[in-house]
């Protein structure tokens, strides 16, 4: 698919051109935990929050707030069309037919709607929160992020000339190709955009993900996003997300529920999906203290998602701990999603999947680019390692404004669950910069998980 980018930013009238074009526009787990939602709390309330971690851009400054409050009017009004429906009635996700329900999508096509919100400006920063039941209040986390993000593109666009969009877009796509080059052909690698939720725009996602089918082939597995998905006929890829263990828990009653939460959810979730669509992702309240403290049938489960600890350190503890328990690593699956790019994405291939290189650490393959050349791969996998690649897939445009500057840089913005029935919810995360929620609920949180192996890192994004 070829598409002038630079022409549709110099010529469209962006003003009137949507951002979200629909309502399967998000991340696919989205849609599954909707339904989970759906079926098993469909009276909870609960509220979501805007957060911007790079607090130095001020998006409230840089985006107008009309503009802003017309994406989110327009989103309301969509409606899952009936050709959607019946793709998530009848495709095959993860070699499975009716995943989805069908009082379930009878729901989607009459009944869901999206939650009103709240928007303000304070401090520089967009103030954005969505109330109301947790089954109309979900669905906005990636809708808000995309639409904010894409404003930010187009309000640095406009500062840019014809020819200087076409540079911008001639910089990126040969970072893109150089990126997909790397990765072309490299035995046994399992790559999926992860990148929705902060893309440069809907057009260059779009661009970005059918590059990498066409250029990487069998190394590209899918996209989470389930317009892309149905749109281009992709893999849609996804499970669960922190939303889930954080709304559990915030609903404990006492220390003792809130520590047994995570595996609670884990007991429904299994339940629902009738044993399929297993992957773990045990950093809501820290990895370490949920693989000590886990039942015995959690090792049985398929795969662990990385999302905030260094992913060579996580693989390594949850291989131990599935030899621990008697179970093969090289039958479970490892995703790492966390601000990867080319040469995190080889380095922790080579580490968990393609090869082994006597007195390697996982230090040789975060420095050495030597580690990285698959000539010398000997096929010796201790897991299933995938990669979710996110924003440096979908949004890197570092330096390619001709104008200098970062305009074009990513912001690390988010837009999670903030309270639950009025109480707040948690995430203490591998990473005690990404935590989020009430100091002091956290800190409650802490003595009951413990911190043992959470650390101290930036946050790119």
């Amino acid at each position: 698919m070829i598409i002038d980018l630079a022409r549709r930013a110099h010529d469209h009238n962006w003003e009137l051109d949507p951002i979200t074009r629909s309502l399967l526009d998000t991340d696919f787990y989205k849609l599954l935990m909707l339904q989970f939602i759906w079926k098993h709390f469909p009276q909870t309330h609960a509220t979501f929050k805007l957060i911007n971690r790079t607090s130095a851009v001020r998006l409230g400054e840089l985006i107008g707030m009309e503009q802003l409050r017309e994406q989110l009017e327009h989103t309301r009004k969509l409606r899952f069309s009936r050709s959607e429906l019946i793709w998530l009635a009848g495709n095959t996700f993860y070699g499975r037919r009716g995943i989805f329900e069908p009082a379930f999508l009878e729901w989607l096509e009459h009944d869901f709607r999206l939650s009103d919100y709240e928007l303000s400006v304070q401090d520089g920063q967009v103030n954005l929160e969505f109330r109301g039941p947790w089954s109309a209040t979900s669905m906005w986390e990636i809708f808000a992020l995309s639409e904010i993000g894409e404003l930010k593109t187009r309000a640095s666009l406009k500062q840019l000339g014809e020819l200087e969009l076409d540079i911008l877009y001639a910089r990126a796509k040969a970072r893109l190709w150089e990126k997909m080059e790397r990765l072309r052909g490299v035995p046994d690698l399992n790559v999926s955009d992860f990148g929705t939720r902060r893309r440069h725009s809907f057009l260059w996602h779009e661009y970005v993900v059918n590059a990498m089918r066409d250029t990487l082939r069998t190394n590209f597995a899918g996209t989470s996003n389930a317009y892309l998905a149905y749109k281009h006929d992709l893999e849609a890829i996804g499970t669960n997300g922190h939303e889930l263990p954080m709304a559990m828990a915030a609903l404990a009653h006492d220390d003792a529920e809130l520590k047994t939460a995570q595996y609670r959810l884990l007991e429904l979730w299994q339940q629902s999906y009738q044993g399929e669509l297993l992957i773990l992702l045990p950093d809501t309240f820290g990895t370490t203290q949920f693989l000590h403290n886990a039942p015995e049938w959690v090792a049985n489960w398929t795969g662990q998602r990385i999302d905030s600890k260094d992913a060579y350190v996580a693989g390594d503890e949850y291989i131990a701990w599935l030899e621990r328990h008697s179970r093969d690593p090289r039958q479970k699956r490892l995703i790492a999603s966390d601000a990867l790019d080319v040469e995190q994405i080889l380095g922790l291939h080579a580490y968990f999947a393609g090869t082994i290189l006597n007195g390697a650490s996982p230090d040789d393959f975060r420095s050495s680019r030597d580690f990285l050349d698959t000539s010398r791969w000997v096929p010796e996998r201790r897991i299933r390692f995938s990669a979710g690649w996110g924003t440096l897939l979908t949004n890197d445009f570092r330096n390619c404004n001709p104008q200098g500057g970062e305009s074009f840089n990513p912001v690390s913005l988010v837009c999670k669950l903030s309270e639950v029935e009025g109480k707040p919810a948690i995430k203490l995360s591998d990473n005690y910069s990404k935590a989020l929620g009430d100091p002091q609920e956290a800190q409650r949180y802490r003595r009951v998980f413990g911190t043992v192996g959470v650390a101290e890192s930036p946050v790119f994004i």
